[in-house]
């Protein structure tokens, strides 16, 4: 029986393999197709109404096509450097955080890697606001654009 795609959040176990690139490029295809088929303004240039109920896959998804990695955990220890993507506190947004395991040196890129993901969504019609939270980490709070 084969398992259903999910996109990558940086919360689970590390993905890649065979197969992975092709599934990540045909899900996000079908995103695209879901944005044309049902926004009557904006097609391919504005999140969908599937999105805003699945932002966390949505935004991920779209990460994860543009090529940047996913960060891992496995054994409750994080194991790679990438995007984190979590809810966030209101409806229909999310944080991106760029995380690595200990001495990675994910702190010190954060800033560049989350204004290139903010980047990125935004041609997707995400908004992301970059913010210092605890610990002077930053992270990015996306939301859809206006």
């Amino acid at each position: 029986m084969r398992e259903t795609f999910e996109a990558a959040t940086g919360d689970g176990p590390p993905v890649s393999g065979p197969g992975r690139a092709a599934e990540v490029r045909t899900a996000f295809e079908g995103l695209l197709q879901i944005r044309r088929v049902t926004n009557t303004t904006g097609g391919e240039a504005v999140p969908a109404p599937w999105e805003l109920i699945r932002t966390v896959r949505a935004v991920a998804l779209a990460l994860e096509a543009s090529g940047f990695p996913p960060s891992a955990v496995l054994d409750e220890r994080r194991t790679a450097t990438g995007y984190r993507v979590r809810p966030g506190e209101r409806p229909h947004t999310v944080y991106v955080e760029w995380l690595g395991p200990p001495g990675s040196g994910a702190g010190q890129e954060e800033e560049d890697r989350l204004k290139a993901c903010a980047e990125v969504l935004a041609g997707l019609g995400w908004e992301g606001l970059l913010y210092r939270g605890p610990r002077k980490r930053r992270f990015l709070e996306v939301e859809p654009g206006a």
